[in-house]
């Protein structure tokens, strides 16, 4: 039996990404992040949906045309396909962990 919160990996320079189930189209992952924030290179803006909770810590997600949002243990959002969006912040002090669901 696995378990979201468990085998967290040891603060690593970059978001931690763990492919935890894929099927014809969906996928679902957890990310770990500890104060980090997205690539400098710019917007993510993926070909599918994403739907995203935070589990525990908080973020703030910043949006190209549309205000910041920050989520904290708990919440959740759609992210509809080719919404241009980035992570902004996460608590440097403790993990945010987020399970991104991908359809």
């Amino acid at each position: 039996m696995n378990n979201i919160f468990k085998n967290i990996p040891p603060t690593q320079k970059d978001e931690f990404f763990e492919n935890i189930f894929s099927k014809d189209g969906l996928k679902i992952e957890r990310i770990v992040s500890k104060g980090h924030i997205s690539p400098e290179f710019g917007w993510y803006d993926q070909d599918s949906d994403e739907w995203v909770i935070v589990l525990e810590g908080e973020a703030i997600l910043s949006f190209e045309d549309s205000d910041d949002m920050k989520l904290c243990s708990g919440d959740y959002i759609n992210i509809p396909a080719h919404t241009k969006h980035k992570v902004s912040w996460t608590t440097p002090e403790k993990e945010t962990i987020w399970l991104a669901v991908h359809y």
